[in-house]
This record gives structure tokens, sequence and C-alpha cells, in this order.
């Protein structure tokens, strides 16, 4: 979409994500996204992202930066109880505010605590400490209240780290603020409309050829690609007026849903246990699964679903050949002939678990997920995965992936369920 210069801060936001575990590894940042969108409905554009760790000064130095360039600075974590949650203090100090201890803060947060049967500790007390003139956000479903204040011209929003809860207070009270100071401000802007196509199996280059000159010149249009272990993301982003911005855009999707047909598996939000949950409510089937080298990932990801007790039956964690062996029925003779990780094995991996738990299909998946465990003949990221329905309706196919333990193991979940999602498309589903 046309930027607007640097040197214009109207309408322009930086998210700050707090934490020092977001920094080190085992945390990523999941709020960002959710507030993207929720400003972009406003048309305030996300511009800056910035991630600091739990370290007061360092805190003040992002904040002074970020109030420079940018009219909305959202903050995210440090509200906590805990001696290393300081961005109250962080905030004050920066804005030259005293923290004082609020009562609509405290009431609150006493509140919140009565209906889980606990009364604030000392350390829960420092949640109700407010910088002074700031107006409290009170948290509906958790204890530590936000808050929200002018400074240099921009509104600073702080929110707790939870997503649960920062999404609480976003959708409650800070769109709704933002909203208003817009309209008060004549500083009304057409929202940022985004529209998200979710694909699995083509490398993100090949996605990027297959897009070369779907956005026209000067269109009011930005095309963009995220690779992740869960495929590649293809975004089209616009800020035109309404009727011009929804125009292009649907003529522009159809593009790409026609251009990525085979590899376009939802849009918008949805996940792909979402939509394989959905053609297997559809079509009335259950299914079963068999898991080594994802240790229950698949389960897990088909069980986040609500409603999904209507179609998954059990799984099984495989991981050892004696396993195979006694929970499935897999040969020891054929894992001894073609080893555990094989499509020999996964398509009797697939076969048992369905035999057994009585379900319309079995799923299975073995393979190397790392960083030992491989040979010359199977590297890491050899994967095999299997389906069998019945006598005559069954498949197995081989995959190599790239990546660390972790990111194998999502790569061969979303490998299952999209060799499901497809088989349930074949048997009519759409």
């Amino acid at each position: 979409m046309p930027r607007r210069a640097h040197s214009d801060r109207s309408s322009i936001a930086e998210t700050i994500a707090i934490g020092s575990e977001l920094l080190v590894g085992g945390r990523s940042d999941s709020n960002s996204l959710f507030l993207t969108e929720a400003l972009g409905r406003l048309g305030i554009e996300v511009r800056f992202k910035s991630i600091v760790g739990d370290d007061r000064s360092d805190i003040v130095k992002v904040l002074e930066t970020a109030v420079q360039r940018a009219s909305v600075v959202v903050l995210t974590g440090g509200l906590g109880p805990t001696i290393d949650d300081c961005t109250r203090e962080a905030v004050a100090e920066a804005t030259g505010r005293r923290l004082r201890r609020r009562k609509e803060a405290l009431d609150g947060m006493t509140a919140r605590l009565a209906q889980w049967g606990r009364v604030p500790n000392r350390g829960q007390l420092r949640q109700a400490l407010i910088p002074s003139g700031a107006a409290v956000l009170p948290n509906p479903v958790g204890s530590a209240p936000g808050f929200s204040l002018l400074w240099k011209g921009a509104t600073l929003i702080s929110l707790p780290g939870v997503p649960r809860e920062m999404e609480a207070i976003m959708q409650t009270t800070v769109t709704p603020l933002l909203a208003a100071q817009l309209e008060s401000n004549n500083a009304r802007q057409n929202p940022i409309v985004r529209m998200a196509f979710h694909t699995w199996g083509l490398p993100e280059a090949d996605v990027d050829a297959k897009l070369q000159g779907l956005i026209p010149r000067h269109a009011p249009v930005d095309l963009g690609l995220l690779a992740s272990p869960m495929g590649v993301l293809v975004s089209l982003t616009t800020q035109a007026h309404r009727p011009v911005g929804e125009a292009v855009l649907t003529t522009l999707a159809e593009g790409v849903r026609t251009r990525l047909r085979e590899w376009l598996f939802a849009e918008g939000r949805d996940t792909m246990e979402e939509v394989v949950g959905r053609l297997l409510t559809k079509q009335g089937l259950t299914v079963a699964i068999a898991e080594s080298c994802t240790g229950g990932l698949i389960g897990h990801r088909l069980t986040q679903v609500p409603g999904s007790s209507a179609y998954v039956d059990r799984g099984a964690i495989c991981y050892s050949n004696r396993a195979k062996t006694d929970m499935l029925g897999v040969p020891a003779e054929l894992i001894t002939k073609h080893g555990a990780v094989s499509q020999e094995v996964a398509a009797a991996m697939a076969r048992g678990i369905r035999e057994r738990a009585g379900v319309s299909v079995g799923l299975s998946v073995t393979g190397i997920a790392g960083p030992g465990g491989a040979t010359n003949a199977k590297p890491v990221g050899l994967v095999y995965v299997g389906l069998d329905a019945g006598p005559g309706d069954a498949v197995s196919k081989e995959f190599r992936f790239h990546g660390d333990r972790s990111v194998i193991k999502q790569r061969s979940s979303q490998a299952v369920l999209d060799l499901l999602r497809r088989w349930l498309i074949g048997k009519g589903g759409t």
C-alpha cells in the first residue's frame, strides 16, 4: 500500500513486547499479529515492532524511540506480580510520573482473585500501581489491569502479556478508546484490510514464482509471503477507500486461488486442523492416529478444535519398535526388513490403528526428527506418513524435511493432516 513519510506519525503504531524469555528462545511473541489486525481495522498501521527484555533502563530507551516515530505505542508484558515485571516502573520513569495505587485497579484485581478463591498477596498488590494521570484499563478475564496515557503526542497503552487477557482488554476498552480519539481529531483513516491464504507443500520461492505479475503496477495492494513450518502464508493488504479496496482485493484473491489451488488449504485465520475437522464432520467419518516421531502432536492439534470428540476416536504414541508391534500389530519381521522409518511400516501402522480402533480412517507417521538416529541411507528429516481407510483405499508418502527437531515434528504433523485433507476432498468434501 502507499506509504506515508516517516516524519508523519499520524496513524502509525509500534508494538513493544516485553520479556527476557522472548529474547532467549522457548517463547514467541504471539500478540503482534492480533494487535496488527485490531489496529489495522481502525486504519492504524503497525510499522514498527520491538522486543525488549525485563530491564527497566532498556524499556525506557525503547519507549523514548517509539514515541518519536509512532502516534500509538502498545506495550505487552511486564505487568505481573513478580520482581522482573517492571513495565509500570519503566513507563513511570520515562514519562516522569509517579506510581500510585489506584482504587479502581485494586478493586478490580481483588474482585477477580476473589472469584478464584484467593486474596491479593504482596506481589499482586504491585499490580494496582498505575502511573499518575493514566487511565486504568480493566481486565475482564485476569487480575492485572492495563493502563493508557498520553505522552509526547503519542497514546501509550500498556497491556498484560498473556494473550487471552491482552485480547480481552484490547477488544473491550482499547479499540473504542482509539476509535474515539481518531474521531475527535478528525483523523479517521480507511481501515487496513488484509486477506490471508495458507498453503502447504510448495516452497516459498515457488509460491513467489507462481504469483509473479499478479499485482498490477500502481495497484494499492501489498503482496506478502511468510514461510513457516506450517507452510507459506500469502497475504494481500490494502488501505484504499473501502469500495475500491474491496473490489481490487476480490479480483486479486481469485487470482491467488487460481494460481495456488493445488496447495491452498485455508483462508483467513483457519488452521489445517480446523479444515480437516469440518471435512470429517461433514462426511460423518472418524479417525485414529498412530504417531512415532511426532510424539502426540497430531492428536494434540486435532483435539484443539472444539467439537473434535465427534470425529477423533483415539491416538497412540508408538515410539519404540516394540510399541509398534504390541499396540498396532506391525510385524516385527517387517520392521527388521525395512526399518521402523519406512513406507511399509507407515502403511502397517495406519492399517493397525484403524483396525484396532474400528474407525473410518487410520493415520500414521514415522520418521527421524534428529539430531541423532540418522544414517547415510536415512538422514535426519526423512519422514513417512500413512493413511488407511480399508482394503484398496490406502496411501503412504515419503517426505524429506529440513530444520531442527521441533520444526521437523511440526512439518510432519502438517503433512499427515494435509494427506487426510486431500483424501477427504477426494471423497467428495469441499
